[in-house]
């Protein structure tokens, strides 16, 4: 199924619902490590897994460049 989704983003539609959950952007994971949920560039899609991030790495990469720059300039379909 995702080599039908290549250059394609997965919305999952389930996480809109009664009892689903989500992880806001910056939160502390409660998982071994302390690993924190970060929002990470899209050249970093292939090198950051989903719990390489602990919390002295975000305090380091808040001192980055900021992914979200220019979120609300990009426009685009959800078709």
């Amino acid at each position: 199924r995702k080599e039908k989704r290549k250059n394609k983003i997965f919305i999952d539609w389930l996480r809109n619902g009664r009892g689903a959950t989500s992880v806001a952007p910056y939160s502390i994971r409660a998982r071994k490590g302390a690993k924190v949920s970060m929002p990470i560039l899209w050249k970093e899609l292939d090198e950051v897994a989903p719990d390489d991030i602990n919390m002295k790495q975000a305090i380091l990469r808040t001192r980055e460049e900021d992914p979200w720059k220019g979120f609300f300039e990009n426009h685009q379909g959800l078709n």
